[in-house]
């Protein structure tokens, strides 16, 4: 049985949309999300439904998302030196549990001197919780490089964070597991 594009925008919109404001706020996450289906909508055709299609979407967002990455770098630069994260300062819920957290100025600013690419596999990993595999095949690379940036760029975060920087990494990823 072949999936309708249809059935496809409705099992993942929200997951994805989801990632997107998390990545870009509400205004720019409502327009990515919607580029992204009307890209897949214009690419239907030549996707192949024997791939998955989650990492085939995300691959599209990722696209289209690191066009955003110099004004998601002055935001994070931004948060790390006011201390409120000015994606999640719309959400008045979401900035009561982050204050819960630790150490967010000190992440922020590390997360904005990652390389843009490694940045994008640490933030699907975590925000979209996306496998390895999974991203792999979103952003088109071999799953060791994938693992391999996933691991340094971690390591980055751990040493720059000094003794809290586990916890904090760790912070990134609401689930706390690891996807292989």
């Amino acid at each position: 049985m072949s999936l309708s594009f249809e059935a496809a925008f409705e099992a993942e919109f929200e997951a994805l949309h989801r990632y997107l404001r998390r990545r870009v706020g509400a205004a720019a996450a409502e327009d990515l999300t919607a580029d992204t289906f009307a890209t897949a909508f214009a690419n239907w055709e030549r996707f192949n439904r024997a791939r998955p299609l989650r990492p085939w979407l995300y691959g599209i967002a990722a696209n289209l998302a690191r066009h955003h990455w110099r004004n998601e770098r002055r935001m994070l630069r931004a948060y790390a030196r006011t201390g409120v994260d000015p994606v999640l300062a719309e959400d008045e819920g979401s900035v009561e549990r982050l204050e819960a957290q630790v150490r967010h100025r000190e992440l922020a600013a590390a997360l904005a001197d990652l390389r843009p690419r490694d940045r994008e596999i640490l933030l699907l990993h975590a925000w979209a919780e996306l496998s390895d595999g999974e991203i792999a095949d979103a952003l088109s690379l071999p799953i060791g490089t994938v693992k391999s940036r996933l691991h340094r760029t971690r390591e980055r975060l751990r040493n720059r964070l000094g003794s809290n920087g586990q916890s904090v990494a760790n912070t990134l990823s609401a689930t706390g597991k690891e996807r292989r």
